[in-house]
């Protein structure tokens, strides 16, 4: 009996080492972490050298902020913080947290800086014209119904509260973050990664992206380093396609285009992006806007406030805002012309930018 109890105890041990020595094993790199997540996809991927351990933990630590970021701001969530708030009675005010708060501040930023262009509160127009949450026909509208939402609708229609973190409705206006919430979970997960100590990463939500560092994980100093390096798509429907390779490090992308998700009737397209101040998708020659900024969540509001405004009026506003832009616009005859602003030239050289063919605005 007793050398049964050691001949157990011995095997225990042997698990144990071996368990220890798997998680200890350090993984090739890159490592890449992949799933769904908000109706579309995540991918985060890490140059650093990690352990099998450390991945499995930061993977868990990945899923639990973008799950956070979905209870909390998701309109296909009953119970989710935001639909909570769009249910409460008009005038109630509601406690918000941090995250949700400086969301909702951020959209009111821009919405006032592109006399709203971009406007949180059009959550009822988004399930009107069946993109939201709603389950409606994919069809167009009655004009009844359409002037019926968009009486209501208005970024004035949300009084913030940011000194006791509170919020709430002056009128009965249904706040959908679809053009700023990707973009703050995208900025979440990265300083996830930054307070990790993890130095060189690409973090992409759904195509907003933020870099780190270097893809191959070198130091700053060595010469041969690579930058990160992503794909400005061309405005296809049927098939991904690059247009431009933009490098990239310590900096974030978020872009907004007409050509992906959207619905036709009677031989006319009708895109997913909606303009607050007529109630009705864009029909002006932009087919995307790049937007590049240190924070995704700014990136991906702006570029949604831009592509409202079509090409003359949008990069009139990126010009005087200073941002780093970079338009796609439709031809008559066919084909594209790619336009960037003079930030973006500042930002990555003229010599890309005569590269790529670029034409400065």
């Amino acid at each position: 009996m007793k050398s049964l109890r050691l001949h157990l105890l011995l095997l225990l041990c042997v698990a144990l080492l071996v368990g220890c020595s798997e998680r200890d094993r350090p993984l090739d790199s890159p490592v890449r972490f992949e799933g769904a997540i908000f109706g579309s996809f995540y991918q985060v991927t890490i140059a650093d050298t990690l352990t099998q351990g450390q991945a499995r933990a930061l993977e868990q630590d990945i899923l639990e902020v973008l799950e956070a970021v979905d209870v909390s701001m998701s309109t296909y969530i009953d119970d989710s913080e935001l639909s909570v708030f769009n249910q409460l009675p008009v005038g109630e005010w509601q406690p918000l947290s941090d995250e949700l708060m400086e969301v909702l501040a951020i959209g009111q930023a821009v919405a006032e800086k592109s006399d709203g262009a971009f406007d949180v509160t059009v959550g009822g127009l988004v399930n009107l014209w069946s993109f939201g949450a709603e389950a409606r026909p994919r069809e167009v509208p009655g004009e009844a119904d359409l002037a019926a939402r968009l009486e209501v609708i208005g970024f004035d229609a949300v009084e913030l509260d940011r000194s006791a973190l509170q919020a709430r409705r002056t009128r009965e206006v249904s706040v959908d973050l679809g053009g700023v919430a990707k973009g703050h979970a995208t900025d979440r997960v990265a300083a996830l990664l930054d307070r990790e100590g993890i130095d060189h990463y690409l973090v992409n939500l759904g195509g907003d992206l933020i870099a780190r560092g270097y893809r191959d994980g070198s130091d700053e100093d060595d010469d041969v380093a690579e930058y990160w390096r992503i794909g400005i798509e061309a405005p296809l429907a049927d098939r991904q396609e690059a247009r431009h390779i933009l490098p990239l490090q310590d900096i974030s992308v978020a872009t907004s285009g007409d050509y992906r998700n959207y619905f036709e009737e009677a031989g006319q397209r009708f895109s997913h992006t909606l303009d607050p101040r007529s109630g009705r998708p864009i029909t002006h020659r932009l087919a995307s806007v790049t937007v590049i900024h240190p924070s995704n969540a700014w990136a991906d509001a702006w570029a949604t406030a831009l592509m409202v405004l079509g090409e003359e009026e949008g990069m009139s506003l990126a010009r005087e805002q200073g941002l780093i832009v970079l338009m796609i616009v439709r031809e008559e005859g066919g084909g594209w012309t790619s336009r960037v602003t003079p930030a973006f030239v500042d930002f990555f050289g003229e010599a890309l930018v005569a590269e790529l063919s670029l034409d400065v605005q």
